[in-house]
């Protein structure tokens, strides 16, 4: 029995300004009663050597989301191609001062890289992702999405910067009407003076102004104005990239696969019969998003992004769950049966281009 279609496989898009746009997919399915807010979603089953959609589902693939810490992926994959190219070095250790102290939990001085970057993905320690973000530069951080032509993703803040802006103590931000629209070098200018601004803030006065902030003036599209973002699909053709194109050395690809299986959240793809897996959440004030990689056990190579943004909810860790579900539901409308998914045959792959 042939499964049913779902997207014609050929290259992806390229419009005039170069920027890569997706394929028609079918519709995913209906959002669990639980989640609220904008939802986005991207799901596809993909071949490992083009990376080219076999079958996929989508919702607001194009539109764009809050990244958070989801992210924090982009910083280790820019850190290991330094450390390909000999220009960082993952014993290298680090010290935290009022500068560079995010908020939340931080590790302690003497850190080495590798123990950072595992802090990074495991925990979504901030300050570890800040020092590390830093040091492989703004730039070279953005420049996972930009080298992509993911014209609509923004990776090129730290997070001590966002939360800066959105609490209003940087003056490089409240002082432009730029920085909404830039890109290339203006871009990264304004970057580097958010940056310094951040790094002039006690961490204990930034979380007390951005309470203030949450609790008086909160507005939702102050989001996409400061943080990093994404869109369901340029998030999963970087995620297809991160792990099957990396350009990175077998040793290097090695430690990126072992740092991004302890991010989040394998367990949520079960009864999936998963052989390898790679992902990373992130959440915020009324934010929530979900990335991954895995390779069934049959054989399929897999990607998926799922964005919230603007949930009732203030605190979206508890949707974790209804998340999930939702991304199972669509994995399930793409994958072959005995394979986690409905479709009966798997359908031949494309013909090198």
């Amino acid at each position: 029995m042939e499964p049913p279609p779902v997207s014609e496989v050929s290259p992806p898009q390229t419009p005039a300004d170069g920027c890569v746009s997706p394929l028609p997919s079918l519709p995913a399915p209906k959002p669990p009663a639980g989640l609220n807010g904008q939802l986005g979603l991207y799901a596809a089953v993909i071949d490992p050597q083009t990376l080219q959609p076999l079958r996929a589902v989508s919702s607001l693939p194009n539109a764009e989301f809050p990244l958070a810490s989801t992210y924090k992926q982009a910083v280790l994959w820019a850190l290991l191609r330094q450390v390909d190219a000999g220009t960082f070095d993952l014993n290298q250790k680090f010290s935290v001062n009022r500068r560079t102290q995010s908020l939340g939990a931080y590790p302690y001085d003497g850190s080495t890289a590798r123990a950072l970057a595992e802090r990074m993905i495991q925990f979504s320690d901030n300050t570890a992702t800040d020092l590390l973000h830093r040091k492989v530069g703004l730039q070279n951080v953005q420049n996972v999405a930009d080298d992509l032509k993911l014209c609509r993703t923004r990776l090129i803040l730290p997070t001590k910067d966002w939360w800066t802006a959105q609490a209003g103590l940087s003056p490089t931000f409240a002082g432009t009407k730029l920085w909404a629209e830039a890109t290339g070098k203006k871009r990264a200018q304004l970057a580097e003076l958010i940056d310094q601004d951040a790094q002039k803030q006690r961490p204990d006065y930034l979380q007390r102004k951005l309470d203030e902030y949450f609790d008086q003036r909160y507005d939702a599209a102050d989001d996409l104005s400061v943080h990093n973002f994404s869109t369901p699909y340029e998030l999963s053709t970087l995620v297809a990239n991160e792990f099957l194109r990396s350009g990175l050395t077998p040793k290097s690809q090695e430690i990126q696969r072992k740092l991004m299986a302890l991010g989040c959240c394998k367990s949520g793809l079960l009864p999936i019969p998963v052989e390898i897996w790679g992902g990373k959440g992130g959440n915020g004030w009324k934010i929530l998003t979900f990335s991954g990689y895995f390779k069934t056990k049959g054989g399929e190579h897999v990607v998926y992004a799922f964005m919230l943004h603007g949930s009732e909810q203030t605190y979206t860790m508890p949707l974790t769950r209804s998340a999930f579900k939702w991304i199972r539901s669509a994995l399930g409308e793409i994958l072959v049966a005995g394979d986690g998914g409905k479709t009966l045959d798997a359908p031949a792959p494309p013909p090198n281009p």
